[in-house]
């Protein structure tokens, strides 16, 4: 179900409890703070997961799958807290979701 997009100010988390950052190129569509898209740059820092051994394999960048369903910002796909988002390790292995904790509710894709 479609509900507020996410912005540069919105507070994302990999399932490990590490921050995204979210570095966008988006200047003109604003809710806020620029409106994230799918297009944009998102990093993961502080990830302390780890597999048996133990080896670090700490979540690196989010990678979206599935994009607001009606919306974009200038251009690219804008994200909403409906978007599938995934996060990967540095060497590409899928880690889990993204999680949304929190954003603006200035604007929806309803």
């Amino acid at each position: 179900m479609p509900g507020p997009c996410l912005t540069t100010a919105s507070v994302l988390t990999c399932p490990h409890g590490g921050t995204v950052t979210i570095t966008s190129g988006n200047a003109r569509a604003r809710a806020g703070a620029p409106i994230a898209t799918a297009a944009d740059v998102f990093v993961v820092a502080g990830c302390p997961f780890t597999l048996p051994g133990p080896t670090p394999s700490p979540c690196a960048i989010v990678q979206w799958l599935v994009p607001a369903a009606r919306l974009t910002a200038g251009g690219p796909p804008a994200l909403d807290t409906s978007s599938v988002g995934l996060c990967l390790a540095a060497t590409g292995a899928p880690q889990g979701p993204v999680v949304v904790q929190s954003t603006q509710s200035r604007v929806s894709d309803q």
